[in-house]
């Protein structure tokens, strides 16, 4: 089969590799679309980092680099006989795999498992034309929808464990700070969850009048006074959750200055730098700071499926076209260059 093999910073080749055989408790799905995020670009432009290249392949038995790929949809071609997914079903995978027996798996928060591991970037992935996945991973698509619209599924179920993970409650006063593609994931995210007031922080542009689309209350450009300006918004009330969806620099600081006393912070965004923090002001007005990665399959991942299915506007604006394998360095460069509004999609059949 054809795949994308990941051997070092700039240096992922197209070679034919054996098609993978599923082991117990997996299912061979052939790859539709698959997916690639802000990871992928780090990895390509300044790893390896997450993966490990120093390792014995998963299914060819050679010492060699991985096969990346952690946000894919598929076809069953070979079913797990232990799994109610018949050969044919489509199906998006959550790919990251939990024992279910440790602590965390056991008290329902399995995306911090002591043995997590996540297809695409601990082992090979979907950056190719089929894959060996975990069956308990998979979740059959809703009918009628796109497989373009299917591929966000996987990024969107963080954006919803984020938007869980931030504890607010209805009419809840909540800023989003960043419109890019995981503000708009939490987003989309919190308007399936409650009924909150929600206001977006980005740059004039394309970002923010997508927010706006996608049902935003306002959106407001960052200024040194911008706490300030988010108080006289919201009539001079104080957020009750601020979710810093950026990573940028000073936004974390500008997150806990503008929340109200007794209020939650949530960081999602991975700054480069380690972030300055005003400790004792946290402590004074008893703020809690809060983080999330990745998302827990059993909740997150058909809850993104019933958006998707449910809402074809999140797909219409995210969804690019997909483009074959022999364009995925490109298509990482340009993610690494911030020329990417939407989600990029690889067809490895293309």
């Amino acid at each position: 089969m054809k795949a994308a093999v990941y051997y070092g910073a700039r240096d992922i080749r197209l070679e034919e590799v054996d098609i993978p055989t599923p082991g117990e408790g997996e299912a061979l799905v052939r790859v539709l679309r698959s997916g690639i995020c802000g990871t992928d670009a780090s990895e390509w432009v300044a790893g390896p980092r997450i993966y490990p290249v120093e390792r014995r392949h998963q299914h060819s038995g050679h010492l060699g680099p991985i096969i990346p790929g952690h946000e894919f949809v598929g076809e069953i071609v070979e079913a797990d006989p232990d799994s109610e997914l018949p050969p044919g079903s489509l199906v998006a995978s959550g790919a990251g795999v939990w024992c279910g027996t440790c602590r965390r798996c056991r008290e329902g928060r399995t995306n911090q498992c002591a043995r997590y591991k996540t297809l695409g970037l601990n082992v090979d992935g979907g950056m190719a034309e089929y894959v060996a996945v975990p069956s308990k991973t998979l979740r059959q698509l809703p009918s009628g929808v796109p497989l373009d619209h299917a591929g966000l599924a996987q990024p969107l179920a963080v954006g919803i464990h984020a938007a869980r993970r931030a504890g607010a409650r209805d009419g809840d006063r909540i800023v989003v700070i960043g419109a890019g593609a995981i503000g708009s994931f939490v987003l989309a995210g919190l308007a399936h969850l409650g009924d909150f007031d929600i206001t977006v922080i980005d740059f004039p542009g394309s970002r923010l009048e997508r927010a706006a689309r996608l049902g935003a209350d306002r959106c407001l450009p960052p200024s040194q006074t911008i706490a300030a300006e988010v108080t006289d918004a919201l009539r001079g009330r104080k957020p009750d959750v601020v979710i810093e969806a950026s990573g940028a620099p000073g936004q974390l600081a500008a997150a806990l200055e503008m929340v109200v006393d007794g209020g939650r912070v949530q960081a999602i965004g991975i700054p480069k730098e380690k972030p300055a923090l005003d400790l004792h002001s946290m402590i004074f007005r008893e703020i809690t700071l809060d983080t999330t990665l990745a998302h827990v399959c059993d909740n997150d991942l058909p809850a993104a499926l019933q958006i998707l299915a449910t809402s074809p506007l999140l797909g219409n604006e995210f969804a690019e076209t997909p483009v074959g394998l022999d364009h995925l360095g490109a298509s990482l460069d340009r993610l690494a260059d911030g020329q990417v509004e939407g989600k990029i999609l690889i067809d490895p059949a293309a």
